[in-house]
C-alpha cells in the first residue's frame, strides 16, 4: 500500500497519469512481459526456444530467464492486451509485498520477538530506497530482493539439520526466477550463515547471561497477561555437532538448487557470453559523504549505494554495538560483517565478486539490497528484546547524528531529506518512550505498547511515502523516459494484424515509442532490444547500416528497400504522431502501410558470396552498400569514391565570430534520378541534399548510439550530388569536422533492385513453412549452390538439405546458410538454445541428488521419531532402575 501511495503522491501510473517508463523499464521489460502474455496464450508464432517477432528471430529462452522466469511474471495473464503497464505494475507491487513479508518471518526465525515490529522493519526492508530507486524500475532485480530472506532461512534450516528437500527447492526457485540477484543474494546468505555459526549456540539465546532487556513488550493478550508463548516447534530437530556439519549441508543445499534451476542458468550463462559486448566500464569508488547520504531519506542517484532503510530502523540498527544486552560474541560477529559488506562495496575485487567478475554498465551498486537487509537483522537483535537501554539509544543517536553530518552538502541531499530524517527521528524517540513507559507493566501497558508500534510505523511509513515520492520525481526529470501505451500502439497492433502473413514474408512496424517496438504491437521486424542481443546478430545489422541504442545491443528497423529485400519484409508500416509526445499522454498517430514485392524467405545463391561486378571496379567490402549487394548477391547502387569535402565555417549569430560549429559540404557524381542514401552511424545533426528536399536528422553518439542510413532524396537532372552537413552544438567543439566512413553516399538504382527481386524470387523457396522453432522451406528441383535463410545465424542453429539429420547451421554473411547438392527439395532449420543438454545434465544429476537426499531422510526418520517428545500434560515421575 505505501509503495502504491507513494506513486499516487508521485502522480505516476496507474494512480496518475504520469508515465513510469523511464530507461529500459519502458524500453525492454514492458514489451517483453507483453509478448509473455501473448506467448502463455499461445498467439504468437514463436515459443518458449525461439522468438520470431524480435530481431529476424532470436533466443527466447534466455530472454525468458532473463526478465520472465519469475513465478509471479505468470499473472499477466489476467490482464487484457492494452493494460501491459498495470500487469506489470501489479507484479512490481506483490514480489515488494513478499519481500517485506519473508524478511519479517526471517527474523522471527533469527530470535524471538515481537511480531509487530518484525514486520515494520520487513517493511523497511522491502521499501528501502533500492527499492525504490532501482528494484521498481528493473523488476526483476525485485526477485533477489525475495530471494536474500529466503536463501537466509535456507541457510537456517540447514544449520538446524531440517527440510533438506524444501532447501534445495528454495535455492533453485531463486536461481530460476532471476540467477543474477540471485548470485548476490546467495553470496549475502552466506554471509549470514557464517555470521550465526560463529555467534549463534544451540539454543539460540542471544542475550547476554544475566540481563534483562527493557523494551517493546508484545501487545498481544498473552503478553499482556504475563505469558509468553513458547517457540512452535512441531517436533525436535537434531542439532548440528559443529559448524562443519552445517557448512556441508548449506553446500549440499546450495549445489542441489542451482543443479536444479542448471536448465535455465547454462543457457543464460551461455547467451550472456554470445551477447554483444558493451564497452568495459571502470569501477570507480563513491566518496564516502555521498555514501553516507544514501543513508537518509529521498535521495536518488544510480552512481552511490542506495541504503536508506528508515531513519528508525537504522537508529536500531546503530544501537547494536552499545547494547550491553545482546551478547558479545553476537554483536562482534554482526558489525563485522555489516563493516565488512560496506567495504566491498567500495573495493574494486570485491566490487568485481559481487557482479560475477564484470562491472555492469549503469548502476555499479546493485547488490546494496544485500546491506540493507544486514543492517534490518542487525536492528532486530538489538530490539527484539526489548527497546535497547538508554546508553545504548543514546550511542544510536550519536551515530546517526554523526551519519547526518558526514553527508551534509553532498549532491544526493534533496530539499526533503533533513526534514523528513528530524520527523521521522521525533516519531521514533516517541516511540521509545512509549514501549519503555509500557514495560512497567500498569494497566496502561498494553496500550501504550500498541501506541509505540503505531509510532514506529508511522515514523517508517511517512520517510518511505517521501522517499518514493522524490525519488519517482527525480527519476522523471533526469532520465530518459518512454510515453505509456496509447492509441498510437493499439492502431499499430491492428494495423499489423491485418497485413500479417507470416512466414511468406515479414511485417516490419518500423518505429513506434519505445523500444522492443514488436514485441507491443506485432509484427517480425528488426528492432530487439535485450541484454542478450547477439553480437552476431549486432554486428551484422550495423555493417548493413543499421542503427542501434544501448551500445549495440538495441539493433532497430531500417526502412531501406535493400535490406527489405534481403529480410523479406514484404509489409512496412509508417507512422507519424499527431501531436507531441509528453508524460502524461501518447498521441494517435498516422500510420501508412506499404506492400513491396520482396524474394521469400529462402533464396538460392551461389556457393560462396562473391563480390558483384560492379564492385570490383569501384566498390568497397568496407562500406555498407557493398555489404548489402554482397548479401542480396547482386549490383543495386552506384557507391563514389571518397566525396571532396568544404568545410564551411560556422558564424555566431549574436557576435559574427567563427564559434559556432561548422558546415561541410560533400560533393560527389551519382547517376540521374537515383535515390540518394547517406550512411553515417556517427553523425550527430542533419544532412541535406541540394535540391533534393529538406534536412534529414541524423542522432549518432558513439558508442551508446549509431545512427541508421537515410534517405535524403533523388539526384536531381545532373549528375552532381552535393550533401551539407550541420552537426549539432553539442556534438562537438566549435571547429570540429564530423567523422564519416571511408564511402559514406550510396546512389540506389530501384531497376536493378526489382530486378534482383524477380531473379531471387523466381530461384527460390516455392513455399516456406514455419513453427514454433522450426523453419521449412520448399525449393525448385535442381537448386544447386546455396540455400540462404533470411534469419541471423546466432548459436543454436541446426540446418540440413533433405531427409539427413540436422547439423549446426553454416553462415553467409551472418545469415543461416545450408549447402545444396542438387538433389534436396528442401531444407529445415530448427533451433534449440545452446546449453539445454549441459543444463539439462546437470539438472538430472541435480535431481537425482535430491532424491538420494529424501530417501536418506526418509531413513532417518524412525530413529529421529524414537526420541520421546516432551509430554504435553504431567505425568508421574517415572520409577527409579533397581541394581
Amino acid at each position: 500500500m505505501l509503495f502504491c501511495l507513494a506513486g499516487r503522491l508521485a502522480g505516476s501510473y496507474p494512480f496518475g497519469t504520469r508515465t513510469r517508463n523511464i530507461v529500459d523499464l519502458g524500453q525492454q521489460y514492458l514489451p517483453f512481459h507483453a509478448y509473455w502474455r501473448e506467448l502463455l496464450l499461445g498467439r504468437t508464432h514463436g515459443d518458449l526456444f525461439l522468438n520470431w517477432a524480435s530481431g529476424f528471430g532470436t533466443n527466447f529462452l534466455g530472454d525468458f530467464g532473463t526478465y520472465l522466469g519469475s513465478p509471479f511474471d505468470l499473472l499477466v495473464v489476467l490482464f487484457p492486451a492494452d493494460r501491459p503497464e498495470l500487469a506489470l505494475y501489479t507484479v512490481t507491487a506483490l514480489k515488494i509485498v513478499t519481500a517485506g513479508a519473508v524478511m519479517a518471518v526471517l527474523l522471527l526465525t533469527l530470535r524471538r520477538g515481537p511480531w509487530p515490529v518484525a514486520a515494520i522493519l520487513g517493511t523497511a526492508y522491502a521499501l528501502s530506497s533500492w527499492t525504490f530507486n532501482y528494484g521498481a524500475t528493473v523488476p526483476m532485480w525485485l526477485d533477489g530482493l525475495v530471494a536474500f530472506p529466503l536463501l537466509c532461512l535456507a541457510g537456517e534450516w540447514a544449520r538446524r539439520g531440517r527440510r533438506p528437500l524444501l532447501g534445495p527447492l528454495v535455492v533453485a526457485l531463486a536461481w530460476f526466477a532471476n540467477f543474477y540477484t540471485a548470485y548476490m543474494a546467495t553470496i549475502g546468505a552466506a554471509v549470514v550463515l557464517l555470521v550465526r555459526l560463529l555467534t549463534a549456540d544451540d539454543t539460540d539465546r542471544d542475550l547476554r547471561p544475566g540481563t534483562r532487556p527493557e523494551g517493546f513488550p508484545d501487545p498481544s493478550p498473552s503478553a499482556a497477561a504475563g505469558v509468553v508463548p513458547p517457540r512452535p516447534s512441531p517436533r525436535p530437530s537434531p542439532r548440528p555437532r559443529h559448524g562443519l556439519t552445517a557448512l556441508l549441508r548449506a553446500t549440499r543445499t546450495v549445489a542441489l538448487g542451482i543443479g536444479l534451476a542448471a536448465p535455465l542458468v547454462v543457457v543464460i550463462f551461455l547467451g550472456t557470453k554470445a551477447a554483444a559486448p558493451t564497452p568495459p566500464t571502470p569501477f570507480a569508488a563513491a566518496a564516502w559523504a555521498d555514501v553516507a547520504a544514501r543513508f537518509l531519506p529521498a535521495t536518488a542517484s544510480v552512481a552511490t549505494p542506495a541504503l536508506f532503510i528508515g531513519t528508525p530502523a537504522l537508529a536500531l540498527a546503530l544501537t547494536l554495538p552499545f547494547n550491553g544486552t545482546v551478547a558479545g560474541r553476537v554483536r562482534a560477529g554482526w558489525i563485522t560483517a555489516i563493516a565488512l559488506v560496506t567495504l566491498s562495496l567500495q573495493w574494486e575485487p570485491t566490487h568485481l565478486l559481487w557482479h560475477a567478475g564484470t562491472s555492469p554498465n549503469g548502476i555499479p551498486y546493485r547488490q546494496t539490497f544485500v546491506l540493507c537487509g544486514l543492517l534490518l537483522m542487525a536492528a532486530w537483535l538489538s530490539v527484539a528484546g526489548g527497546v535497547p537501554r538508554t546508553r545504548a539509544l543514546l550511542g544510536g543517536a550519536g551515530a546517526l547524528g554523526l551519519l547526518a553530518w558526514a553527508a551534509a552538502g553532498t549532491v544526493d541531499i534533496d530539499r526533503w531529506t533533513y526534514p523528513a530524517a528530524a520527523g521521522a527521528a521525533l516519531l521514533g524517540t516517541l516511540a521509545a518512550a512509549a514501549a519503555l513507559l509500557a514495560r512497567a507493566r500498569r494497566p496502561a501497558g498494553r496500550l501504550l505498547s500498541v501506541v509505540a508500534v503505531v509510532l514506529l510505523l508511522a515514523a517508517q511509513a511517512g520517510e518511505a511515502l517521501v522517499t518514493g515520492k522524490r525519488i519517482e520525481e527525480q527519476q522523471l526529470s533526469e532520465v530518459s523516459w518512454a510515453p505509456r501505451v496509447g492509441p498510437w500502439h493499439t492502431d499499430m497492433a491492428r494495423a499489423v494484424a491485418r497485413k500479417d502473413d507470416w512466414p511468406r514474408h515479414r511485417t516490419d512496424p518500423g518505429e513506434v515509442p519505445g523500444g522492443n517496438d514488436v514485441l507491443l504491437v506485432g509484427g517480425e521486424g528488426a528492432d530487439y532490444y535485450s541484454s542478450l542481443t547477439s553480437d552476431t546478430y549486432a554486428r551484422t545489422l550495423a555493417g548493413l547500416g543499421f542503427g542501434s541504442y544501448a551500445k549495440g545491443r538495441h539493433p532497430v528497423s531500417l526502412d531501406n528497400p535493400v535490406t527489405d529485400a534481403i529480410f523479406s519484409i514484404g509489409t512496412r508500416m509508417r507512422s507519424t504522431p499527431e501531436g507531441p509526445l509528453a508524460l502524461d499522454r501518447l498521441p494517435k498517430a498516422a500510420i501508412t502501410v506499404t506492400d513491396t514485392p520482396v524474394p521469400p524467405l529462402v533464396t538460392v545463391h551461389p556457393s560462396a558470396p562473391v563480390p558483384p561486378p560492379g564492385l570490383r571496379a569501384g566498390g568497397s567490402v568496407d562500406s555498407a552498400f557493398a555489404r548489402q549487394e554482397r548479401m542480396l548477391g547482386r549490383t543495386v547502387y552506384e557507391v563514389p569514391a571518397a566525396p571532396r569535402r568544404t568545410v564551411i565555417p560556422g558564424r555566431s549569430a549574436a557576435t559574427a565570430t567563427a564559434t559556432a560549429a561548422p558546415t561541410t559540404a560533400l560533393a560527389a557524381s551519382c547517376p540521374a534520378g537515383s535515390e540518394v542514401w547517406f550512411w553515417a552511424p556517427e553523425f550527430q545533426g542533419t544532412a541535406t541534399l541540394a535540391g533534393g528536399g529538406g534536412p534529414v536528422p541524423f542522432a549518432g553518439k558513439p558508442p551508446s548510439v549509431l545512427a541508421p542510413m537515410r534517405r535524403l532524396g533523388t539526384v536531381p537532372g545532373s549528375t552532381a550530388v552535393r550533401i551539407e552537413l550541420r552537426p549539432e552544438p553539442k556534438a562537438g567543439p566549435a571547429g570540429s569536422v564530423p567523422k564519416l566512413p571511408a564511402r559514406p553516399i550510396g546512389c540506389l538504382d530501384r531497376q536493378r533492385l526489382q530486378s534482383a527481386v524477380r531473379d531471387l524470387t523466381a530461384t527460390g523457396a516455392t513455399a516456406v513453412r514455419a513453427t514454433g522453432h522450426t523453419l521449412t522451406a520448399d525449393l525448385p528441383a535442381g537448386s544447386t549452390g546455396t540455400a540462404v535463410l533470411a534469419v541471423p545465424r546466432i548459436r543454436g542453429w541446426r540446418c540440413a538439405a533433405g531427409d539427413v539429420p540436422l547439423k549446426p547451421a553454416h553462415s553467409r554473411l551472418g545469415l543461416l546458410a545450408v549447402p545444396l547438392d542438387g538433389r534436396a527439395t528442401f531444407v529445415t532449420c530448427s533451433f534449440r538454445p545452446p546449453g539445454m543438454k549441459l543444463g539439462g545434465a546437470v539438472g538430472a544429476v541435480a535431481l537425482l541428488g535430491l532424491l538420494a537426499t529424501a530417501l536418506l531422510h526418509r531413513r532417518r526418520r524412525p530413529s529421529d521419531q524414537s526420541v520421546p517428545s516432551t509430554p504435553s500434560t504431567p505425568s508421574a515421575p517415572s520409577r527409579p532402575p533397581t541394581t
